[in-house]
């Protein structure tokens, strides 16, 4: 099961790739024909598509950590955190990613890497001082899972191409405005009327694809944790400890928020926010838990 996971995330990231480098491209078409550049443009966000893909896959790790605050754990101060992972790593066959802590009484973790032997767990303080031995090895075996089915690289390069899609349309949506006016004189209006359309909706077109992959990968993640520990009340436990608790995560934002267990910015507001919430409703992933 799990290789057949790695290899759906692996075709899913091929497959997003060519998706965002689409979105990418036909913006950058249509700034190219609308203000009469030729395909300058076209190849401007093809080349920030690369590298920006290039940056997630080698660095996304230590951009997060350090955005984050975390620091690295030892074992002689956080021995149970140690052996909590060492004995899920032997019993995944996997090596033990570096482990990191955020100095933060909210109670959250989270892994980012691009495979496993390039990975890293965070936890925060608050995790470790409010979970017992069993409801952390719960949260452990999640983010384990995640490195074990490459959701962190796919996760990281997702995330770093959706915001270049929102930077670039943001920049077509604002030359409609302050471009220079000859070059929207001489432009085709209805090409103008598409590109305009275009650049208001493919961030929601790439907020959307990141969400629905957010959201599938926390449950699948959840099922790992259960398949790997045995003990699916564990997680669901701990899942309910960190609903309950009501302080945000002082170090996240926006950026960071899909790769956390639960959702650290603790967003309410009804139906909207749920529908744009990077993670799954809770009760529903501890009910998908208790039932297994």
């Amino acid at each position: 099961m799990i290789f057949e996971a790695i290899a759906a995330n692996r075709r899913l990231t091929v497959l997003l790739l060519v998706a965002f480098t689409g979105l990418l491209a036909g913006l950058g078409y249509l700034a190219g024909e609308i203000w009469r550049l030729g395909p300058w443009p076209l190849v401007a966000a093809l080349v920030v598509a690369f590298f920006s893909s290039w940056s997630a896959y080698f660095y996304s790790d230590a951009i997060v950590l350090r955005v984050s605050g975390a620091q690295p754990a030892s074992h002689d101060q956080y021995p149970e955190l140690y052996n909590a992972v060492e004995g899920l790593c032997l019993a995944a066959m996997m090596p033990r990613p570096r482990l990191y802590v955020i100095e933060d009484s909210a109670p959250n973790a989270f892994a980012t890497g691009r495979d496993p032997q390039h990975a890293a767990i965070a936890v925060t303080t608050g995790l470790l001082a409010k979970t017992d031995r069993e409801e952390l090895k719960g949260v452990v075996a999640h983010e384990l899972s995640h490195i074990r089915r490459y959701d962190i690289r796919l996760m990281a390069i997702v995330a770093v191409l959706a915001g270049t899609v929102a930077l670039l349309a943001d920049w077509l949506q604002r030359s409609f405005f302050y471009g220079p006016r000859r070059s929207r004189e001489r432009g085709n209006a209805p090409l103008a009327l598409l590109g305009f359309a275009a650049a208001l909706l493919a961030p929601l077109a790439a907020l959307l694809m990141q969400l629905a992959i957010s959201r599938r990968r926390e449950f699948l993640a959840d099922a790992g944790s259960a398949e790997l520990t045995r003990n699916p009340g564990a997680l669901a436990s701990a899942l309910e400890k960190l609903d309950a608790d009501s302080d945000p995560l002082e170090v996240a934002n926006k950026a960071t928020a899909p790769l956390y267990i639960v959702n650290p910015l603790k967003e309410h507001g009804g139906w909207l926010n749920s529908l744009f919430s990077t993670h799954p409703p809770l009760p529903e992933r501890v009910r998908r838990l208790r039932a297994l």
